[in-house]
């Protein structure tokens, strides 16, 4: 090995611990940030604090060698994922009235009562009536899968929700939602840091549905699922199997591991074990490109057909009163 190449190696070692340290520093602020149970300006002086040590650890990395550096650095990220690894979700806090309560479920045969299935009257985001309901369904009856997207900004992220119908005129949507304290925000950022926890919600369509586009001036679409009954079955059976469970363990919301996606494809694995993993499963927007590809949609129709013929958003405005809110939204849909 030649001179030039020995003196380069300790430089490039430098330079790569000192990436990792930078981009590991950088995450423990942002975790501290979201989590340490302080106020201004404490908390600014515990994230300087941090913001230091890993400075100090960087020079001595560079001071001394790689070796005092790192150790001092890893000293230091091993404290803080300590207290990470100790925060824990809980169902105990004072909720956002539209997640105050969480669905479950008991399940008897065919039979299934859900209990807290929210059926808000939407006037407004902040002008509502809230009711949470107890129904049953009656899974011989289970006549289809119905997929929405519901867009607020990127084309990239959208909502993803869940339907199921029944032949006695019955609907009821699933959604996975975080469940937000009160006077809290949605940050997609904070969603990678404990900031919430997450919950699964049966809701009336008039609710769930119809409260994107109609009231947060969401641009939402329905694809019906191309699905046999006894797959059908199954999912609805593990959403209230997954809203059970969270009531017994709660769970933190991930913007990526945890969300209204990566959840259902989980329960998907497990009935069918057959779906490839893929980038649109986090880019929820371009999920029906995704499903279509599993054969998942409408036959004879392609995805733009699908997609103009199950944008509901201005017939979801016109029936916002009806009592025929899911036969009206669902008119001109390949499937129905």
């Amino acid at each position: 090995m030649s001179t030039s190449l020995r003196s380069l190696l300790p430089i490039s070692l430098l330079l790569l611990l000192s990436l990792t340290i930078l981009c590991a520093a950088a995450w423990g602020t942002l975790a501290l940030y979201y989590q340490l149970p302080l106020r201004m300006p404490w908390l600014a002086a515990g994230l300087l604090l941090w913001v230091g040590l890993s400075i100090y650890a960087l020079v001595r990395l560079w001071q001394t060698g790689p070796l005092q550096g790192a150790l001092i650095y890893l000293a230091l990220h091993a404290a803080l994922l300590l207290w990470w690894n100790s925060l824990t979700p809980t169902n105990q806090h004072r909720w956002e009235d539209d997640v105050a309560e969480m669905t479950s479920g008991r399940i008897e045969g065919d039979h299934v009562t859900l209990f807290n299935v929210r059926n808000f009257t939407w006037r407004s985001k902040t002008d509502y009536t809230p009711r949470w309901e107890t129904r049953q369904y009656d899974l011989s009856k289970l006549q289809s899968v119905d997929m929405l997207t519901s867009y607020w900004g990127m084309d990239a992220i959208a909502h993803v929700l869940v339907s199921f119908g029944f032949d006695d005129g019955q609907f009821v949507t699933f959604s996975v939602e975080i469940r937000k304290k009160k006077g809290q925000q949605f940050s997609e950022i904070a969603g990678f840091f404990k900031q919430y926890e997450l919950s699964i919600l049966a809701t009336d369509e008039r609710d769930a549905i119809a409260v994107r586009p109609n009231v947060r001036g969401e641009d939402t679409f329905l694809y019906r699922i191309d699905m046999s009954k006894q797959i059908a079955r199954q999912l609805f059976l593990s959403y209230v199997e997954q809203a059970n469970q969270l009531i017994e363990q709660p769970r933190f919301y991930n913007t990526v591991t945890a969300n209204c996606t990566t959840l259902v494809f989980g329960m998907m694995q497990h009935i069918s074990g057959s779906f490839p993993l893929d980038s649109r499963l986090l880019l929820s927007g371009y999920l029906p490109s995704y499903v279509e590809e599993q054969d998942g949609l409408t036959d004879g129709f392609d995805l733009a057909q699908l997609r103009s013929a199950g944008r509901i958003t201005e017939r979801s405005k016109q029936a916002q009163n009806n009592d025929n809110y899911s036969k009206i939204i669902r008119q001109g849909v390949p499937g129905w």
